[in-house]
């Protein structure tokens, strides 16, 4: 098993593992939904020299980024819905631990959860498990979302 939260700053090694590997488990996570040729995309970007970048994998109807940017929190994947592979905005941010990507169909049932996007598996224990992490997950994002602005309309800011 890869180390995702072995940090990539300032280590080139280990973020060319990390995009390399990320962008093998993607592409198999594509072949786990099912999605067609055609109707997503990897990419990686491997930004500057103290950070890890990000994997992505951009499909019609949502996009995943894989990075450490939450390792602190648990989090690394990113699952927003959208419209098109041109919106970049889409819709509520969905947050996984990396670690879903050493388990493909759990990490298909949070992505079927989160977009609908895939084919319904069997909905197995572990499929239940990933919609129930998922879903606490961003229900967790919302309240500190609507924490953070009612606090910021408290102190008067946008």
């Amino acid at each position: 098993m890869f180390e995702w939260t072995k940090s990539c700053s300032y280590d080139d090694k280990q973020k060319r593992r990390f995009h390399s590997i990320a962008r093998s488990r993607l592409k198999k996570l594509a072949a786990e939904l099912g999605l067609p040729a055609g109707t997503h995309e990897i990419r990686s970007s491997r930004a500057g020299s103290a950070v890890s970048g990000e994997i992505s994998l951009q499909h019609d109807r949502f996009y995943l980024q894989v990075s450490q940017f939450g390792l602190a929190s648990g989090h690394g994947i990113l699952i927003r819905t959208c419209k098109g592979r041109k919106d970049h905005t889409g819709g509520a941010n969905h947050f996984v631990g990396l670690r879903l990507l050493d388990d493909i169909p759990a990490l298909a049932a949070a992505v079927r959860a989160i977009t609908g996007v895939g084919p319904i598996g069997s909905n197995s224990k572990d499929e239940q498990a990933s919609r129930h992490q998922a879903e606490t997950v961003s229900a967790a994002g919302a309240r500190s979302r609507r924490h953070h602005s009612a606090t910021a309309n408290l102190e008067g800011r946008p």
